[in-house]
């Protein structure tokens, strides 16, 4: 009899065993696993929020110095200004303008030019119209657009920008025979806006030749 309790015993540890060897074990991802990899990472989870990312390891842009030094005088009368919004406006001004003056539409280059260079532009737009020719001009890839300068004379706030773009101009003469013409531009264009003026919008007031 006491053979058989002391058999039922070995029997019952054995089972427990293997049962533990199969229950106790961790299957698949398990919540602590997240937080050590999350950890290694650098992150901090918090119950709840999954992911939650520790703000002294949150990645900062960082700001050219030289940047910052060439709009200072514009930035310190006008501090809402903001050249990464400017840049991407006077990228889009340029693509318009380009592509306004290589059709001939004075209506559109009108509000972006100031009086001196619609008065040029519009001279170019004739000339062409006497001669008959007529263009189409496409960006091969979006222009690269560099501040360059950001100051303020009186109040007039000006902006010069470095444009790099690569053309595809397609002329047809009055005959009706078309080529197409391919280069790389390097200008500096100038633009201009009155502080405290209800209108937000720069306009351009000088294009310079620049070199690449």
């Amino acid at each position: 009899m006491t053979f058989q309790i002391v058999l039922f015993a070995v029997i019952a540890a054995v089972l427990l065993f293997q049962l533990y060897n199969v229950l106790g074990k961790k299957v698949g991802r398990q919540p602590e696993d997240n937080a050590k990899k999350a950890k290694a990472k650098g992150m901090i989870v918090t119950p709840g929020l999954p992911g939650s990312v520790d703000p002294k390891t949150t990645a900062v842009p960082t700001v050219d110095p030289a940047l910052v030094a060439a709009v200072a005088g514009l930035k310190e009368r006008d501090p809402a200004f903001d050249p990464a919004r400017f840049v991407d406006g006077a990228r889009q001004a340029y693509e318009t303008i380009v592509r306004a003056y290589a059709r001939g539409d004075r209506e559109a280059l009108r509000p972006l030019l100031t009086e001196k260079v619609m008065g040029s532009f519009d001279a170019g737009i004739t000339q062409r119209e006497a001669t008959g020719q007529t263009e189409a001009l496409e960006l091969v890839a979006p222009p690269r657009a560099d501040i360059e300068l950001g100051t303020v004379e009186g109040d007039v706030a000006k902006a010069r920008v470095r444009f790099l773009a690569e053309v595809r101009n397609t002329i047809t003469a009055a005959s009706g025979e078309t080529h197409v013409e391919e280069r790389r531009t390097a200008e500096v264009w100038t633009f201009e806006r009155r502080l405290g003026s209800q209108d937000p919008n720069w306009a351009l007031a000088k294009v310079e030749a620049a070199t690449a």
